[in-house]
């Protein structure tokens, strides 16, 4: 294997993808899965075709941006950290000109799809902004940054909701902490690995801040969005589709706790549940569209 200093240069394409993450399509999905929850649940199972399109197109331009956020903050500590030394722009296969004007070019693409939009749903786009801009600023001086990335996954919820109903009635602040608390336990997941590496560089995350209850910590929040869920699936009087859906939550989500408290697992089983929770997202996804339309 080639040693860092004589590795291939990247051409500059390749550098970008793996800047915009497109490379890891996981993280790109578990950002749309919230979205088209809330689609599908504002619309009754049957949304607009051309919003379905816009709310994906506005994911994948917002994830990419958030990415690159992050990677623009992060240039000097990426470096030192296993998991994320080999990132473009902590490699300097690009350089931070180039980073920002990958940004902007993903700030306009969002722009120009929330133009789709109605005004609440547009005021909500510009009120994510300064979350996803700020976001990787939070580890720095906040001690549990994974609750700024929730809050900005939160928006994925409340925008697509709006563009279908135009308001924000109960439902979508139930489907908006289930959410939340959702992505607090994946994202805390993610973070165990990097512990020790964040305890050296002087970062934040709720998985040092949590420390020996992080896995008691990550189990509340699975069970709290799970309890969520369920309220809503009454609420809202979804079908026995949706019921199967949230059965398999519990599944999945009592034994990624029960694992995570009982082992002490190798590095990549924390991947592992990261990409569980997409195929989950989308189990939940069908239970949704079924159970609205039955």
């Amino acid at each position: 294997m080639a040693s860092p200093s004589t590795r291939p240069e990247p051409s500059t394409l390749d550098a970008i993808i793996r800047l915009l993450r497109w490379d890891k399509p996981t993280g790109r999905l578990i950002l749309m899965i919230p979205a088209l929850w809330s689609v599908v649940l504002a619309a009754e199972g049957s949304p607009p075709l051309p919003l379905v399109g816009v709310i994906i197109l506005g994911t994948l331009a917002t994830s990419a941006a958030g990415c690159v956020v992050n990677d623009l903050w992060d240039r000097n500590i990426d470096p030192h950290v296993a998991r994320t030394r080999t990132r473009p722009l902590a490699a300097r296969d690009l350089s931070v000109q180039v980073g920002i004007g990958v940004l902007l070019v993903s700030l306009l693409c969002a722009y120009g799809l929330s133009l789709y939009l109605n005004a609440l749903s547009f005021w909500l786009c510009v009120l994510a902004v300064p979350f996803i801009l700020f976001y990787p600023l939070a580890k720095r001086v906040f001690p549990v940054p994974q609750l700024v990335l929730s809050l900005a996954w939160g928006f994925a919820v409340l925008i697509p909701w709006a563009a279908v109903t135009n308001n924000l009635d109960l439902p979508v602040w139930i489907l908006w902490l289930a959410v939340v608390l959702w992505t607090l336990s994946f994202d805390t997941v993610y973070a165990i690995p990097d512990r020790d590496d964040d305890h050296r560089l002087g970062v934040n995350s709720a998985a040092l801040f949590f420390g020996d209850y992080t896995t008691q910590f990550i189990g509340f929040c699975f069970f709290g969005a799970w309890l969520l869920l369920i309220w809503l699936g009454l609420l809202l009087f979804l079908a026995f589709p949706y019921w199967l859906g949230l059965a398999a939550a519990l599944i999945v989500w009592s034994r990624q706790s029960y694992l995570l408290s009982r082992y002490k697992p190798p590095l990549t089983f924390y991947g592992q549940i990261f990409r569980q929770n997409v195929q989950l997202g989308f189990v939940i996804l069908l239970g949704m569209i079924l159970g609205s339309l039955l």
